[in-house]
């Protein structure tokens, strides 16, 4: 088979509610010179089944032990075919021409290392919650961000292979934060930018080992910020960070982090109190000792002109 000009990156761990319509999104690209390289991160459940159930040449699957996204996707890096690599997670779901439209934005700015996307963000059962309006779009946008703000969704992202090979790839210590790490990295090899294009659509999903960071704990925000400004996480620091997270897979936490996150989507990014209401009911229900539930929902009451003037003070 030919080098294809695209490899779609996609790590999966336990994702059988989703995986079958995040390939099919894939496979469904007008821009159909790729392949789907994944990356089974130790599944327990069907998702195996589930990708070898498609029959099509382009997708590629390597099976490993559970060694956690980072080292998901170095794998995936080093086992690359493309030259381009875009990074997918396996409960997300691409837009027709996502590929071709970042494909053709690095084809013809060859000083460009990275592109990301515009996404709408959807629940777990695939409604619309909102749309991000990225706070950076060009080069020197984003190069003039505080450090702390994550300036891609990774999800959306097309990188130059080589780029991230010489930036030092995803680090495997910082867990929870392995993208945000690697952008202040690799925007010293090249040029990036987001393209004003709503191109993916990004599913909160309380299933995930992914939880808002406002339910982190102070020790994981400290120690995460530091790494973000020296620019690497040692040994120990990922110890700390992966206890914190073990701590925290619970699904009572994933349940109110997801609720949470929903609650404050509908009251600052798209107004629906009823929505947001809904969230902060369950989200009560689960922590009833926690005052965020009940600020959210004191906050629901609010005209919405006030909180997107709170939304931007904050």
């Amino acid at each position: 088979m030919s080098i294809p000009l695209i490899t779609v990156l996609m790590p999966a761990y336990n994702a059988e509610k989703y995986i079958s319509e995040a390939i099919s999104s894939v496979l469904d690209q007008t821009f159909t010179d790729f392949e789907l390289l994944i990356i089974n991160d130790g599944s327990t459940d069907t998702t195996e089944q589930i990708i070898n159930a498609f029959n099509d040449p382009r997708i590629r699957l390597i099976n490993q032990t559970n060694q956690g996204v980072a080292a998901a996707l170095n794998i995936g890096l080093l086992n690359a075919k493309a030259d381009m690599v875009a990074r997918f997670d396996a409960d997300d779901i691409c837009l027709p021409h996502r590929l071709e439209k970042q494909f053709d934005f690095l084809s013809t700015h060859p000083d460009y290392v990275l592109t990301g996307t515009d996404a709408a963000y959807v629940d777990m059962n695939g409604d619309f919650i909102f749309t991000s309006d990225h706070t950076a779009y060009s080069d020197e946008e984003i190069r003039s961000l505080p450090l702390e703000t994550c300036p891609f969704s990774h999800v959306t992202v097309l990188y130059k292979k080589q780029a991230v090979i010489d930036a030092g790839m995803y680090d495997i210590n910082a867990h929870g934060f392995e993208d945000h790490l690697l952008w202040h990295k690799l925007i010293k090899k090249g040029r990036v930018c987001n393209l004003k294009e709503t191109l993916v659509k990004v599913r909160f999903n309380p299933d995930s080992l992914t939880i808002d960071d406002k339910w982190r704990s102070r020790d994981f925000k400290k120690i995460k910020l530091a790494a973000i400004h020296k620019g690497d996480v040692s040994k120990k620091e990922g110890d700390q960070l992966l206890s914190i997270i073990s701590r925290q897979n619970t699904d009572s936490i994933k349940k109110g982090s997801y609720y949470s996150l929903l609650a404050k989507k509908f009251l600052f990014n798209n107004y629906n109190r009823v929505k947001a209401r809904q969230n902060t009911s369950r989200l009560i229900q689960l922590f009833p000792l926690k005052l965020q539930g009940y600020v959210l929902y004191g906050l629901s009451w609010l005209p919405e002109k006030f909180l997107k003037t709170v939304y931007k003070i904050k």
